[in-house]
């Protein structure tokens, strides 16, 4: 045991002067990840294993992982003047001809088949679509369907070995979590802004039939249509749409089109051609106390109904004008926007159950939706 003991104890010295000699002499030796720079410099460098590893409070592992698969659109639309047939215009101005007029956004590639996630609002009317990777691809688009009223389009290119975004999920994001705006603002190049989730189910803006927009203060800016709104995992949790601003720039107010929206559009555009909704044939007001009063009804909540279509599927369900719809299929209605979602989710030709006011009485109807008309896009 002794000589254990002897033999520890030595050890123990050869190694302490082992390490003051290299301390002395070469002390970056000891210093984890040391190098020499060209100049024989020492310096720190973080290991390679670790260097990929975004530091604590950096986006740069989400930027890196969705930045690939969000595009620049460049659009063009040959447009002639509104009188350039007019014999006197022509005569004081000659033949103006058409001129291109451009257009410039962004947009997600979402499969390795080419399909592009857009704005309906980026590519409308354009006669010709140009896409740009950021490794510099250029590729022609095609449109494959758009859907006006929750502006979104998915278009199509014809590449190789494309980088795809991972699909999140919107659901479950909350107010206050942080997210990254990834797109082409004002054409400068790809651009990452960062902010945090400042509401949710926005509706009733005006801009969409459709509404239920993720509000961010990540800046968003002209050109950033179409983009990427990502979690801090770089997963994708909605299609920035349109911005609040005075200026036409960021003002800290911006909206998105949640994942959950665009993947139903996607799937019914790449499947049908087009979105299928459904469809009642009414016409919807929030209820008001003038118009709970004008139409004698007791209701404080709910959707006021002051015209029925005649023949339509509501009519034919027997609702009539005065009604307040107070739920669908058990989905509160509590406004026109929501009436109008939970409406186009029904199935055409399935029986949904609505439940109303009538006056002091509450009751149940049963309504078979139709398909909701398409909107016809400008031109």
């Amino acid at each position: 045991m002794k000589r254990l003991w002897l033999l520890l104890s030595q050890s123990v010295t050869v190694l302490l002067a082992a390490y003051f000699v290299v301390a002395t002499l070469q002390p970056d030796w000891l210093q984890r990840g040391a190098t020499r720079s060209g100049a024989g410099i020492s310096l720190i460098e973080a290991p390679s294993s670790t260097s990929a590893q975004p530091a604590a409070g950096s986006f740069s592992g989400a930027a890196r992982r969705a930045a690939p698969a969000v595009v620049s659109i460049n659009t063009s639309k040959a447009v002639r003047h509104p009188r350039s047939n007019d014999p006197w215009f022509q005569f004081f101005f000659g033949d103006q001809g058409t001129q291109a007029q451009t257009g410039l956004g962004s947009g997600v590639i979402i499969s390795p088949d080419g399909y592009i996630l857009t704005n309906n609002h980026v590519v409308e009317g354009a006669d010709e679509i140009e896409v740009t990777l950021t490794d510099s691809r250029r590729a022609r688009a095609t449109v494959i369907g758009t859907d006006p009223e929750t502006d979104l389009a998915v278009l199509k290119v014809d590449l190789d070995k494309l980088p795809v975004i991972v699909l999140g999920d919107s659901d479950q994001l909350a107010v206050g979590d942080q997210v990254l705006a990834i797109g082409n603002p004002f054409g400068v190049g790809q651009t990452v802004t960062s902010g945090i989730v400042s509401a949710l189910g926005r509706s009733q803006l005006g801009i969409n039939t459709f509404e239920n927009f993720i509000q961010t203060d990540a800046a968003i800016n002209p050109g950033n249509s179409g983009g990427a709104l990502v979690d801090v995992n770089g997963n994708l949790m909605g299609i920035n749409t349109a911005i609040y601003s005075r200026s036409g720039g960021s003002m800290g107010i911006g909206f998105a089109i949640p994942v959950s929206t665009a993947k139903l559009v996607l799937d019914g555009i790449v499947r049908d051609g087009q979105v299928t909704r459904g469809w009642i044939g009414v016409e919807p007001n929030e209820l008001s106390p003038e118009l709970a009063q004008t139409f004698g009804v007791k209701a404080t909540e709910g959707v006021i109904i002051t015209g029925v279509l005649q023949g339509g599927p509501a009519a034919v369900a027997g609702v009539r004008p005065g009604d307040v719809i107070l739920s669908v299929e058990d989905k509160a209605t509590n406004n026109v926007s929501q009436l109008l979602t939970a409406v186009a989710s029904l199935k055409p030709g399935s029986a949904a159950s609505f439940a109303l006011q009538r006056g002091d009485a509450r009751l149940e109807v049963s309504v078979v939706p139709g398909t909701r008309p398409r909107v016809q896009q400008r031109r």
